[in-house]
Formats: C-alpha cells, structure tokens, sequence
C-alpha cells in the first residue's frame, strides 16, 4: 500500500514539475508582454505633460560680423514669421524675434529652444533691448537656462503681448525651432526626456555588457565586435538625443564634445561596416562582392583621420558622400543574399539595417536639403533601439545556426561512430573501456565492455604499456616496420625525433584465439585528450600481410629468395657504415662457371631450379650477420660482415666445396656445378661500386688463374693495390681536365732497308701521378675508357702530336711519319671522328708525316665504318697503319676490304721468333701478304741483334723495339739525324761496313745498306 502511494506520488511530482515548467516558460513571458502592450498603448502616462506650442517667428542670418541688436530688429521686421528655419551648416549667428501673449491664468511660461546644435544663446525685450540672459552650454545667466539638449527662456507672468529678440549660434545641421510651455509641464518634460535617456543609456549598456560576457565565454570574435558596436550604437543615440554631453551619469568636458561627436559617428561606420563584412563573409565571398567590399573597408581610414582633423562644416559632407555610397552597397548585397540565401540572420539585420539607413538619410536630407521626411517619426533615437533590438535578434539567429550546425555536426559524429567499419575506443588511463562503437564489439567481441575487462587482455603482452607512453610521449615516436616484417640487415640506427606530434599510429598484435593459426594484427591511433585514451582500431592482418610481402619483393630475388641488387646494395652500405675504427669486412663475388650450358641444353626452368638449390646451399652456410645476394644472371655477393679476410677465405673455400660436391637434382636428372669466387679485404671507407668492381675483378682471376674457384686480394696484396690505383686513377681522370699530368714520349721507327735515311717514330702516351711518380700506360689505358674520358685523351694526344710536329717542322726533314694510335673507343666517337678530320684538315702542310694506328681487333668490329675511316683519312693526307696484327684473328681476307698503308705485325710473333720456326714462317707469310697489298711492314718487340738481322733478311721494312730504343722525350728526337743513331752495337762488335760510321757521322746520309745488308 505504502509502494502504491509513493509511485502516485512521484507521479504527481512529475506532473507538477512540467506545469511549472511550462507557466514559466510560456505563459509568464506572454502575459508580461501583453501586460506591456495594453500599459504602452491605453493606460496614461505617470507624467501628465501637455506638450509645447510652436511658436512662429522672424529669423534672418547674421550678414557681416558683430551685427547690433537695433540692426537685427530692422532686418527682422521685414521678414515673413515661419514655425522653423535650418542652418544648414551655417556657423555665423542667427537672430530670430517672436511675440508672447499674455495668459489669462498669469501662471509663468516657458519657450524652448531645442536644437541640440545650438551652442549659444542671448535674449532681449524687443521694445527695450533690455537684456533678459544669455549664457552657452559652460554657463548661463538671467532668464536663459539649459532644457533637454537645447536651451529655454524662462519668463515672468506677463499683462500684455511681449516681443523678444534672440540671437543663436549653432554648429551643424540645426534646425531653429519655438515651442511655448508651461513652466510646469516643461520641468515634467525635462524629467521625463532624463528617463528615458536614462532607460536608453541602461538599456543598450546592459546589453552590451551582456553580450561582451557572452563574447569572453564563447571566445568568439563576433559577439565582441556586437557588443562594440552596440557601445557605439548607444553613443549615437546619445548624440540624435542631445545628451551625448555626458556618459553613465558623468559630464563630458564641454570642449571635447564636438569633437567626440565626429569621432562617433566615424567609429559607427567603421564598426558596422566590419559587423556587415563579418556576418555575411561567406555571402560575399565572389570576387565583386569581396572587391567592393574592401573598398568600402578601405573608405574607414580616411573617415577616421578626417574625424580627428576637420571642422564640424568639412566634415559632414565627406562623411555624407562615403555613408551614401555605403548605404548602396550594403542595400544592394543585402537584397541579393535576401534574394539568394532567404537567411533569417539576413532578414533581421536588413530590417535592422533599414531602419538604421532611413534615420541617417532623413538626418541627412533634413541637414543638407532643409527636407524633414522621416525625422518625426523616425531618428536616431528609435533608429538606435530598433536597430540594436534587431541587430540582437540576427546575433541570436547567427547563434541558433551555429547551434543548429552543432547539433547536426554531432549527430553526424554520432551516427559515424556507429556506422564506422574501423573500431572506435575511448579509455581511461587505468585502461578500462569507457565507449566502443559495433565495429570494435566485432574486432574484440562483446567481452570487451565488462566493467572488469581491461584492454590489455585483448592483446598481446606489454601493448596496453606501449599504448600508454604513446599518448604521453610529446615527440613523435620512431617509424615503425609492419609487425612481423624481417629487417634488412642494413636497417640499423633509430630514427630521429620529428618534432610535435600528430596522434601516436602503430601496429599491435591481438591475443590469439581459438581456432585461429596466428594472431591478428591491428592498427592503432590513439591520443590524450582531457585525461582520456581515444582512438580507432583497425583490423590490418590482412594489409600487413600484403606489405610484408611486398616489402620482401622489394629487397630479395624473386627466385632465390636472396637479397636482390637493390637490398644488396643497402645491406652492404649499412655493413660498411658499421664498421668500427679500424676493422675491416669481407666481399666475395661468386660466379657459376659454364652454368649457361643448362640454359641452353635444359631450359631455364631447370636453370632456375638449380639455382634455387645452390642459393639454399650457400645461405644454409652464412651465419648470423652475413647475407648473400644476386647481381645478375648466374653472379652473386656474400658479405661478411665484421669478418677478417682468413676467416672469409676459410669460409669461401668451404662454399666452393659446397657447391661443387653434390650434384642439384631437377626432376631425374642430376647436374653437377662449380663456382669461382673472388674474395677482397673492404675497410672503412671504401666506396661500394669500387668494392664490387674488385671483388668482380679477383672473380675473373679466379677462372683465369684456376685456382681451385678462388682468389683473395688482401689489402696489401700487389693484385688488391693494382685495382686500388686502377680506381684512384678513373676518379681522377674523371674530375679533373682530361690532359692532367698527361705528357708524350716517342719511340723510334728504323727503316730496315737504309736505316741513317729516317727519322720516324711512334708517339707514346705516358702520365705522371700529382706526386711525380708514372702511371703505367696500361693502367692509363684502362681507367681512361673505365671513366669515358678515352675520346678527349685521344683528342689532346693528336692534337698535341700536330703541334708539336708544325714547331719542329724545320728540324724534321728525315721523318716520313709518325705514328699515332687510336682507341676503339674513340673510333665509335662520331664526335672525335669530326674534330680529327677538322684537325687534320687545318694542318695540311703536315698531315703527310702523320700515321694513324688502329688496331686489327678494332678494325673487324665494324669493317665499314673502319673502311670509311681510312678512306677518308687517306683523302686528307693522313697515312693508316694496321696494329696488332695477327694477334686476335687467324684470316686475312678482310685485308682487302681495308687500303691500309702499313701493317704492324704484334709483337708476340716477333718476341721469340729467331727460336720459334712457326713464328718465322708466320711472320714471312705477313710479309708476303702485306707486299702484295702494297703496304710497307713494321714489326714490333724487337728485342735482339739476331731478330733485327732476321727481319732484315725476310724483307720487313721498319723496326720497333727495345734494342734501336726505348721511348724517349721528344726533344732527344730532335737530337739525332736518323732513328739508327739510337741502335746500340753487340759486345763483341762485329764486322761493320766501313760506311757506316761515316752514315753516323754525316749530317745528310744517303742509303748504303741493300736490303739484307745491315750487319753489326
């Protein structure tokens, strides 16, 4: 029974609660409105005034200065009475005579002078000039005294007509005006014209107080710029109602108030155009809407300078014509966001705003034009209240949009949250769940919201810690490789802090469940908010699994799972890095021998087959730290990291061993492989490419060298210090000038059959190294086409050979020619070709003496472009000669395709042919073969006494070699008279024709020797 009345209870309460709610919120508001009306409208005033009586009166403009009272009375006798006359910016006096009456009830009178414009005021009785007072807004004195914002003539009871003459000075557009009282009722008009500036003032301060809190609560921008030009707003009011000489209660300094009032007025156009410019920014965001408006933003500076430094009279009219085109725009924008939009915010402001325009117009009218349109029943008074009342309304509007825009922005969210696929959390910091939406309930399960579950349960051990120092760690944490992924083995070294972060975002493992072979990856982004965890989660195992595939692919061979050129790249840069002060690593470049023959007999599946087999040997034999990748078809890279050479030699011996002991099966058939492997010392320091270059260059020895598959360059090995120099040259060749430390020597060419006749030779490139030490040609040779600076080197050497040939041209009678050599490289230069023949072509006078060599070998690769070369060659002058010969190819057909002159027989058939029968008759064949070609015969190496006589006998035209000369610098040519002076006798000497020491000793020697002839 007692549970029964208790819920009746509660219900009642209920009930109760929403009556009351609902009397206070609608009924008590209508009633007090209606209230409100019914009082404004039928019930009478707590102040029971008769209004004044408009007197007419005579008024004329002051003509010329300090007019007398008795001069003003004739000009004012001429004139017709009116009941109003406007200054119109005047600010000579006026005088003005008007006629009292007496009153039956002898109570005292009153006339009013209310132009809030006025600033002086003196009175005299018409008939007797007797002065009745006088005084200005400081101070007053006799019957003059201040009365609302203007001034009152206070009169004595009266028996007959009185006559009164006034003068008046004004500032601004005035309007003189007379109304006759009562004393009494003007002392209730007065108190009256208080209260309600007192309501006004209270009124529109309160609610600029109001909305300047709300400004500082909400921290919004528009709300503050209101309740400023609400402030305002109520100082112009002030001003229309003539008590602007005081605020909140307190006077003004009488001389600051003309110019207080310009600066109102500029302020309020300043601050109601940047309130219309804020309101409706979106509304005017087109480019000739945003144009005018920022000239009419522009216009506010100069209105407000002009405030601060023009008169009263210069003033008005420049603020009239910027108010007038302002009016324009703002009406004109106004109706089309009207028109476009239909925005409530718009339609209370423009209402607002029109009231506000039609009270400034009809002042302005009335001030320039003397025309009193709307100012009855519209001023700035009421201008003010309407405008500031409506001007709220659109605040509130504004606001109500924002709030509405909130709400459905939170629905939005709300509704987001639920339907989101991706998992949303917020958590405490004890890490107990406080909110989840359907798709986290799905990931985790619908365990996850126990009150006693924790988030770390769900994952697996030490997240909810990595979690938790996430979100309160201020940097951004170190990027993070997909869960699971296998670093590289160059990765190494923590990222550096990136600065203030954005939400932690990393990859966790869940809790494995039943049923399930591996745990589930997932996403997290979670940060701190005002004490709380929030985030999403998101299920990746599926995307990890696909990166980390990816991330595979990108680093290894696809067939061998070994790293691939790039990962091998990375790895051995970041080996190298790693490397301490000090210590070195190992390299070795593996190489299959003949393992293109099961390609092409068996297919490249089998190949690939067994190249899968040897990658699992060999990886299957690397320890921890070193890694093995593919460089190309049948090629690989092991890296030894932190290994001394004598372990990886150990190491590399046993992968050889590995490699060729058992045969690879694929299907039934059976293969057996060998490798070569080229093992280097790398150091610190030391550049990749040139380390992959020596470990390729000992790989290439050890097939050469068969060396059991194997060749070690230690660090000071003479092998390892060849290819150390090799690379320190082709740097140097490549940044520096092509002709650095580059010099020519010259090696002499003796004629076989008059050798005092010539002085031929062969120009020899040679280099010295900055320290002054010489470069091996052959190193030069090679670096030189190893770094593509062969061309240029090629260029200078002929260039050089043609000037050094046109400055000694005089001591160079007995030179038939010179030899020259020319690369293979510089042949397929098309560019070289055309600045050689512009060479050429521009020493005619010499290009006889000049004799390019090409080698035989370079000859064959492109017998027509090689054809076309000689040929054109041969049309400048220019002799060719044939190099190397017989050293590559064992057919001499193509000797007709190419008109050579000479042919230089390679010096390995001349080296040991005096004890090598075959290599006799080999070179008799040359010979035989050349003469019938028409080209004359050099042979080079000539090492011995008995070669030169043999060659002498089979018919060879020209010697080279060591035993006439060595090369030597060019001026030791042009020391001697012939090449035979460089030929040193045999110990014993032989027989020597007694012509031959006078051939030494003559300045001009004629041939003395036939052929077969020379003996020493």
């Amino acid at each position: 029974m007692f549970l029964i009345k208790s819920i009746k209870s509660i219900d009642a309460g209920k009930i109760l609660e929403k009556i009351l709610y609902k009397v206070s919120v609608y009924l008590v508001p209508l009633v007090t409105g209606l209230i409100s009306i019914i009082a404004f409208v039928y019930w009478p005033s707590q102040y029971n005034i008769h209004g004044g009586k408009a007197i007419e009166f005579q008024a004329i403009q002051e003509l010329t200065s300090a007019w007398q009272p008795t001069t003003a009375l004739f000009e004012l006798d001429k004139l017709q009475a009116v009941t109003y006359r406007d200054t119109e910016l005047i600010e000579t006096p006026f005088w003005v005579q008007f006629s009292i009456q007496p009153d039956a009830d002898l109570n005292p009178d009153a006339v009013e002078f209310p132009s809030r414009h006025s600033n002086t005021l003196t009175c005299w009785e018409s008939d007797t000039l007797v002065r009745i007072g006088g005084g200005n807004r400081i101070a007053l004195d006799g019957s003059v005294i201040a009365m609302k914002a203007g001034f009152a003539l206070a009169l004595k009871p009266i028996a007959t007509p009185l006559k009164v003459l006034c003068r008046i000075e004004s500032v601004g557009p005035g309007r003189i005006s007379l109304f006759l009282w009562d004393f009494a009722d003007l002392k209730q008009s007065e108190l009256e014209f208080q209260r309600r500036a007192g309501l006004l003032d209270g009124g529109l301060a309160v609610l600029s107080v109001f909305v300047l809190i709300t400004a500082l609560i909400n921290r919004s921008g528009l709300y503050l710029l209101f309740a400023a030009w609400l402030a305002i707003n109520l100082r112009m009011a002030e001003l229309s109602l003539g008590v602007d000489t005081q605020w909140m209660g307190s006077t003004l300094p009488i001389d600051l108030v003309p110019r207080l009032r310009l600066m109102t007025t500029a302020i309020y156009y300043a601050v109601t155009v940047v309130l219309f410019g804020v309101l409706f920014k979106e509304e005017l965001s087109a480019n000739s809407s945003i144009k005018l408006l920022r000239f009419i933003q522009w216009s506010c500076l100069p209105i407000i300078i002009s405030s601060l430094v023009l008169d009263y009279h210069s003033y008005l009219p420049f603020l009239w014509i910027f108010t007038g085109l302002s009016i324009l725009f703002l009406v004109f924008y106004l109706s089309k966001i009207l028109t476009k939009t239909r925005s409530r915010v718009a339609i209370w402001y423009s209402i607002g705003l029109t009231i506000s325009l039609f009270a400034s117009f009809s002042e302005v009218l009335a001030a320039a034009l003397g025309l009193k349109i709307f100012t009855d029943t519209v001023n700035s008074v009421t201008a003010a209240l309407a405008s500031s009342l409506l001007t709220a309304l659109a605040i509130a509007e504004h606001m109500r949009e924002e709030h509405r825009q909130r709400l459905d922005v939170q629905a939005e969210l709300a509704h987001t949250f639920h339907a989101m696929p991706i998992g949303m959390f917020t958590l405490n910091l004890e890490g107990r769940l406080l909110s989840a939406n359907p798709a986290l309930l799905n990931m985790l399960g619908q365990s996850v919201i126990d009150p006693h579950a924790r988030w770390d349960q769900f994952f697996e051990p030490g997240v909810w810690a990595q979690l938790h120092r996430h979100v309160h760690d201020r940097r951004a944490p170190r990027a993070q490789t997909p869960s699971g992924a296998q670093e590289a083995p160059w990765v190494g070294g923590g990222a550096k802090d990136a600065g203030p972060r954005a939400p932690a975002e990393f990859e966790i493992r869940g809790a494995l469940r039943p049923g399930e072979p591996s745990p589930r990856r997932y996403l997290v982004k979670a940060t701190l908010t005002r004490g709380k965890i929030q985030g999403s989660l998101q299920d990746v195992t599926e995307k990890s699994k696909a990166s980390e595939e990816l991330y595979f692919l990108a680093n290894h061979d696809s067939l061998t799972k070994v790293l691939n050129r790039r990962g091998l790249e990375l790895g051995l840069q970041t080996a190298m890095h790693r490397l301490p002060t000090g210590t070195s690593m190992s390299m070795a470049y593996l190489d299959l021998d003949r393992f293109k023959l099961i390609n092409d007999m068996f297919g490249h599946a089998v190949g690939d087959e067994v190249l899968r087999q040897v990658c699992e040997r060999v990886t299957n034999m690397l320890p921890d730290g070193m890694f093995m990748g593919r460089v190309g078809g049948d090629e690989f890279v092991i890296a030894f990291s932190q290994t001394p050479i004598a372990m990886a030699e150990h190491m590399c011996r046993g992968i050889v061993d590995c490699i060729k002991t058992k045969p690879y099966r694929s299907g039934a058939s059976a293969f057996y492989v060998q490798g070569s492997i080229g093992l280097i010392e790398v150091s610190q320091g030391m550049a990749l490419k040139d380390a992959l270059s020596g470990a390729d260059r000992a790989c290439q020895h050890a097939k050469l060298a068969n060396r059991a598959g194997l060749m070690v360059y230690h660090q000071q090995s003479a092998q390892f210090l060849e290819h150390e120099a090799h690379l320190r040259l082709i740097g140097q060749l490549a940044n520096s000038a092509p002709s650095s430390g580059l010099y020519l020597e010259m090696q002499p060419v003796m004629s076989l059959a008059n050798p005092a006749a010539g002085l031929d030779f062969e120009v020899l490139l040679r280099m010295r190294n900055p320290d002054g030490t010489e470069v091996p040609t052959e190193r030069l040779i090679r670096a030189a086409q190893a770094s593509g600076r062969m061309g240029e080197i090629d260029l200078w050497v002929v260039s050089s050979t043609l000037a050094w040939l046109n400055q000694h041209i005089g001591r160079l009678g007995r030179t038939h020619f010179a030899c020259v050599n020319l690369s293979g490289s510089s042949l397929n230069d098309e560019q070289f070709l055309t600045e050689v023949y512009e060479l050429l072509e521009d020493n005619r006078h010499i290009v006889h003496l000049v004799c390019l060599e090409i080698t035989e070998s370079v000859a064959l690769q492109d017998i027509d472009n090689t054809r076309k070369f000689v040929n054109k060659a041969r049309r400048i002058g220019a002799r060719v000669a044939l190099d190397d010969f017989g050293a590559g190819y064992t057919s001499f057909a193509y000797l007709k395709e190419i008109s050579a002159d000479m042919l230089k027989i390679d010096g390995s058939f001349i080296l040991n042919m005096t004890k090598h029968p075959a290599n006799l008759a080999i070179v008799e064949t040359i010979v035989s073969l050349a003469k019938n070609l028409g080209m004359q015969v050099i042979a080079e190496w000539v090492e011995d006494h008995g070669t030169l006589q043999t060659l002498t006998e089979i018919g060879v035209d020209y010697a080279q070699g060591f035993v006439i000369s060595k090369s030597v610098m060019p001026d030791q040519i042009l020391s001697v008279a012939s090449a035979f002076e460089f030929l040193k006798p045999e110990k014993p000497l032989v027989l020597v024709p007694a012509d031959l020491p006078q051939i030494r000793r003559s300045a001009t020697p004629e041939p003395t020797a036939a052929k077969g002839s020379l003996s020493l």
